[in-house]
């Protein structure tokens, strides 16, 4: 038993780690997503807390022996829910010296390595998707915060046209701010909308289908309705449900015709533009004020990690300006990220993106995108030559959107169908894929980012998809 810390438990600390964490990452490509009874495994953990510690490693082991069967194996090959990529080898030991560094990288006087490297992958991110080498940028903890930051730069860039300076004077006054958009829209956008106090009902969406398809003519006419009035547009690179993109290069001639500000919610779509195959979905992109994109879903980085870029970076400094007596003068050439995005206390995230970007470069991530193109379109022939599987969409990226239909059911007892066989896919916990609704139909839409998925994991879908929607139909 043990009261405090103690420098002698690191040796056998780093030992058990490191025998335990070699044993996992060797099984995961068999490992089963999700094991069955996760609720009887967390019981465990329901304990007061101790008054008298049981040391470092007699706490590790507690918490890897009964824990890890309450664990999703979300960096394995066969996690197709949400969009989840795995973690690169380089990322995941650039992300382990990381937290034994436990760098804050706020400013470069605490950090001078996570700062600097800050600096460096934002510029290779801009080379690797083709952007604008004066677009500047952040690290975020995901897409949500990513849009945060671009919005709020967005916010930032509306109040000046109206000459306020809504960081300090906050938007009392002020008009309602036009946000216009298609159905393809994703919720961490209206999320950062109602952290930013624009609120989620200023979005006004323009679809033309079931689908969330955008309706230009419309998004045009409420533009013209504004006289002039500053407005922001948001462009959808990739939508969840069935990988689809806004026309990005159509709304940017919008946002110049009518001096709007655009930004895009790239994501996961963003990586479009790795491959020729699909670079022409996301072209327009580097014409935007404002771009986001995940580390954790592509770049296979591990959680958390996202990306914002803008144009201005003094929007960003107007925004999230961080200033007190004991820290760095604002006025400091050297980088102050702390300054630029809603953290101050922020994780040396760079580390794990400069390793696998130096690891990989270019052509690797050419290859896993492409990689995992391929894996979509062959679980689509698949589909598609099932007799009881149907698929409710095109397949432009990385999502295959589908659902059971052994035949003879309406669309209502359809959807009763596939929910039932949504709960028992994950709760069979073989291989990870939820549902969604897509033109009110309810339907998987497994997503392919992860390096580590392989053809035979796609064989293993559509195999117990079929398996489970059978013993339920019968």
């Amino acid at each position: 038993m043990t009261t405090s810390p103690d420098r002698d438990e690191l040796a056998s600390v780093l030992r058990f780690t490191a025998r335990e964490a070699a044993a996992y990452l060797e099984a995961l490509d068999q490992r089963r997503v999700r094991l069955p009874d996760v609720e009887r495994a967390l019981t465990h953990f329901d304990t007061p807390l101790p008054e008298r510690g049981s040391g470092a490693l007699a706490a590790l082991e507690e918490l890897w022996g009964k824990g890890l069967d309450a664990t999703i194996a979300t960096s394995g090959p066969r996690c197709f829910h949400f969009v989840i990529g795995g973690t690169t080898p380089a990322a995941l030991g650039a992300d382990m010296l990381a937290a034994v560094l436990d760098q804050p990288a706020y400013a470069w006087v605490i950090s001078p390595l996570g700062v600097h490297l800050e600096r460096v992958v934002l510029r290779w991110l801009t080379e690797l998707f083709e952007l604008p080498a004066d677009l500047s940028g952040i690290i975020t903890t995901g897409a949500t915060m990513a849009n945060y930051v671009g919005l709020g730069a967005a916010r930032a860039w509306w109040g000046e046209q109206h000459g306020v300076d809504v960081a300090e004077q906050g938007l009392s006054g002020l008009p309602g701010v036009p946000v216009l958009t298609s159905g393809f829209v994703h919720a961490s956008t209206k999320k950062a909308l109602a952290m930013l106090g624009i609120g989620r009902s200023a979005l006004v969406q323009h679809a033309r289908d079931a689908a969330g398809r955008i309706d230009l003519a419309a998004l045009e006419r409420n533009l013209l309705a504004l006289d002039g009035a500053p407005a922001i547009l948001i462009a959808n690179a990739g939508e969840v449900n069935a990988g689809e993109f806004d026309p990005i290069e159509a709304l940017a001639d919008l946002a110049d015709r009518y001096s709007a500000w655009l930004h895009v919610d790239g994501a996961f779509g963003l990586f479009a533009r790795l491959s020729p195959r699909t670079a022409a979905l996301a072209a327009g992109i580097d014409r935007a004020d404002s771009i986001t994109v995940d580390g954790h879903k592509w770049l296979n980085v591990p959680f958390d990690c996202g990306f914002a870029f803008v144009r201005d970076v003094k929007l960003l400094a107007k925004t999230f300006a961080y200033a007190a007596a004991y820290l760095p003068d604002p006025a400091d050439p050297r980088p102050q990220f702390g300054n630029l995005g809603p953290e101050s206390s922020r994780r040396s995230r760079a580390f794990a993106v400069w390793a696998s970007l130096r690891a990989y470069g270019r052509e690797g991530y050419r290859t896993l995108v492409e990689h995992d193109l391929d894996l979509a379109a062959a679980l689509a022939r698949q589909v598609d030559a099932a007799p009881d599987l149907e698929r409710l969409a095109e397949v432009p990226l990385n999502i295959v959107c589908f659902r059971y239909n052994p035949g003879g059911l309406d669309d209502a007892a359809l959807d009763r169908l596939n929910a039932r066989l949504g709960d028992a896919l994950l709760e069979d916990g073989r291989v990870y894929a939820g549902t969604t609704r897509y033109m009110g139909k309810v339907a998987f839409r497994p997503a392919f980012v992860s390096w580590r998925t392989r053809a035979e994991d796609i064989d293993l879908l559509v195999s117990i998809v079929r398996e489970l929607g059978a013993q339920l139909r019968g």
